[in-house]
């Protein structure tokens, strides 16, 4: 299992029509704050601030096509190159991950490509890197190298 240390929040949430909200520094908009989004923004925060990932490569909520069905991802960070490098499927933290959470993202790794599969919920992260020959479970995220 895969260490996150979430940075104290320093998040802007407000309530909206009833609904608490969350301001999205990324995508810079606010978004009604649901479990997932609070794991998503936490995760992202610690990508940010702990790892040192480049803002400007990493991209939230985009839909892809899976075969013939549109589905979104929850965080793709791209390489250097803009490349997919890292695709993290969050979940609230009352979903277990469990075998049909890894294959959501491995499935969406069809679309996009990339050397790094993480699944979180917040309490638990689990972790993958592609290797020839299949995923090999990885315990750190790894670190981000402008030279990839």
């Amino acid at each position: 299992m895969i260490r996150v240390q979430y940075p104290e929040p320093e998040f802007k949430i407000e309530t909206r029509n009833g609904q608490p909200h969350i301001f999205d520094s990324l995508r810079k908009k606010w978004l009604v704050l649901q479990d997932e989004e609070w794991i998503r923004q936490n995760f992202i925060q610690h990508l940010l601030q702990h790892m040192r990932y480049p803002r400007t490569l990493i991209a939230l909520e985009k839909e892809i096509r899976v075969g013939e069905l549109k589905k979104r991802f929850d965080i793709l960070v791209y390489d250097p190159q803009h490349q997919p490098w890292m695709l993290v499927e969050c979940k609230a933290e009352q979903v277990l991950l469990n075998d049909a959470v890894l294959h959501q993202v491995l499935r969406y790794n069809i679309a996009l490509p990339a050397a790094y599969l993480i699944i979180t919920n917040g309490n638990q992260t689990l972790g993958w890197k592609k290797e020839p020959g299949g995923l090999t479970s990885i315990e750190q995220l790894p670190e981000f190298l402008a030279h990839h």
